[in-house]
């Protein structure tokens, strides 16, 4: 009977995965309109967004949406049915 070594290994050129844990990440999404921003575009917005005297507003038709699951979430914990 012949053993065969190494079968479970992966392949030599895949990157560990303790590399790619450390990796630094370079590039990130805007929140507003989520286009690829590079790290200091990132940062800038980050520090823009944090500075402002106010939250971004929510589109009336989602907020209004959010109200309607909330109301229905506790309706389904008195009338299961629903």
């Amino acid at each position: 009977m012949e053993i065969q070594v190494g079968l479970a290994l992966p392949p030599p050129q895949d990157i560990p995965e303790e590399i790619l844990r450390h990796e630094v990440i370079t590039e990130g999404r805007s929140e507003l309109t989520g286009e690829v921003l590079n790290s200091l575009e990132y940062a800038e917005m980050q520090e823009k967004l944090s500075r402002s005297s106010y939250h971004p507003e929510v589109n009336t038709k989602l907020k209004h949406l959010v109200f309607l699951l909330k109301i229905r979430k506790m309706l389904k914990t008195i009338i299961p049915i629903l």
